[in-house]
């Protein structure tokens, strides 16, 4: 018996001031959409929006339903419609959901899999199921490399290691970690955090004390000393884009790679995090302060020089938050984009 998977999005409402403005639609906006493989939210919600981080009040959704959506899949119609008092409003029309003959966890994981992303997800894939970001002291316990069978200096793929600290009943898959460099929150000079530096996974070969290992994947050379943290399981993709409820003032306090500067599609981690009201979906504005110019001779003002006002010039989308930190998605940007940079509400 075939059966449908129907995907609506229901009632919506928010505090933010903001919201309380016009949608702005696209010029020359289509009335209907068919999302094809390869569509992200973002990219629908900005074929219809001027600004797609509104996209939750055009789909009538409430806050529960922003952090967890019901998925869109290829071959859905999207409509655009108005409601009793003219207000734009989309919708996916009857009969346009995907089908399937058995609705078994088998088959709703495949479908769930060809679900649209939020953004693209192979931007974002490599930081949901590592934790890249550790407290002070956060490695310090964590089990680690004490030596190998055959005094190598440096492991790689397919070499063997013994690694202290590792109990009979813990997981068998592992990766490896070495602490990096401290962030501080570039204002108040609190310690956020530390970057962790991913160097590999490893799997269980015995269980012996102390454990045997096998290196399964090397991204970097792994030596004596590096920690080992049970492998994470990859989360799921699923939030929708919109404007934080109040106020948020950040900055950018470091880039993937420690890069001076990044563009379109670029990871950056905010010195802002669940602590200070950031949630995965968040979208913020990009900020450059604006710089100081001289002015001329017998200026009216009476000054020497003038500060010039903040430039905005692109978007972050939240996909990943720690307690003081997160990781955040370059959107869209008209310009490189820096450490130390400003964010704030879009």
């Amino acid at each position: 018996m075939r059966k449908l998977i129907v995907t609506l999005i229901l009632l919506f409402g928010f505090s933010s001031p903001s919201f309380a403005s016009e949608v702005e639609l696209q010029d020359g906006h289509p009335d209907r959409y068919t999302v094809v493989k390869g569509d992200t939210l973002w990219d629908i919600a900005g074929r219809f929006l001027k600004k797609p981080w509104r996209w939750p009040e055009i789909w009538k959704m409430n806050r529960e339903q922003i952090k967890n959506p019901h998925w869109i899949y290829p071959g859905n119609i999207i409509v655009l419609t108005r409601d009793t008092d003219g207000k734009p409003v989309l919708r996916l029309e009857q009969g346009s959901a995907i089908e399937t003959i058995k609705l078994s966890p088998k088959v709703r994981a495949e479908l769930i899999e060809k679900a649209i992303p939020s953004v693209p997800a192979a931007a974002i894939n490599p930081y949901l199921g590592k934790p890249l970001i550790i407290d002070e002291n956060g490695l310090e316990h964590a089990p680690y490399i004490i030596g190998t069978e055959e005094n190598r200096v440096i492991l790689g793929v397919g070499d063997s290691a013994f690694v202290q600290g590792i109990g009979p009943d813990m997981p068998t898959r592992w990766q490896i970690y070495r602490p990096g460099r401290a962030l501080i929150d570039p204002d108040s000079q609190e310690l956020l955090g530390y970057e962790a530096i991913y160097l590999g996974d490893a799997k269980i070969t015995r269980q012996t004390t102390p454990a045997a290992i096998e290196i399964t994947k090397s991204v970097q050379e792994i030596n004596d000393g590096d920690r080992l943290v049970p492998e994470a399981e990859q989360a799921d993709i699923a939030y929708v884009p919109h404007e934080p409820a109040k106020p948020i003032n950040g900055r950018i306090v470091s880039s993937y790679g420690g890069v001076a500067e990044v563009g379109q599609y670029g990871i950056v981690t905010l010195n802002r995090g669940q602590r200070d009201g950031i949630e995965v979906g968040h979208v913020l504005a990009i900020y450059r302060h604006g710089g100081e110019v001289k002015t001329l001779p017998g200026d009216q003002s009476g000054s020497d020089s003038v500060r010039l006002p903040d430039e905005r010039y692109g978007l972050l989308f939240v996909f990943r938050t720690f307690d003081k930190l997160s990781y955040a998605l370059v959107v869209q940007s008209s310009r490189p984009v820096h450490v130390l940079d400003d964010v704030q509400n879009p």
